[in-house]
């Protein structure tokens, strides 16, 4: 006969099941995460969502110039950038919070 108590395998096993459901409920909610960035102060804006994928991206008019085409690639990818750095972020404290609840034997978890 098994010892399926043994170690807190049991108690081992319903964190593990506790931890999949909060991680598909951060997922779920990562996915309605949108963020919104800008560069050259407002003159670019770009909207994205966390899986990441790129939503919409704004750009004024009076940035569009056929001379200067440089610029306003750096304006894009300074936007750009901007939003992916929020999603990381957002990602990261929705992690943070869930490795937090984890109670494993001999896991030290940093913080």
């Amino acid at each position: 006969m098994a010892n399926r108590g043994g170690m807190g395998g049991g108690d081992l096993m319903k964190q593990i099941q506790a931890m999949q459901a909060k991680l598909a409920e951060a997922q779920a909610r990562l996915e309605e995460t949108i963020v919104d960035a800008t560069a050259g102060g407002g003159a670019i804006t770009v909207q994205m969502n966390a899986r990441p994928a790129l939503l919409s991206i704004a750009i004024k008019a009076e940035v569009v110039d056929a001379d200067d085409v440089d610029m306003l690639q750096d304006l894009i990818m300074a936007a750009m950038n901007e939003a992916l750095e929020k999603v990381r972020t957002g990602q990261m404290q929705q992690l943070a919070g869930l490795a937090g609840g984890l109670n494993i034997p001999g896991l030290k978890l940093p913080g």
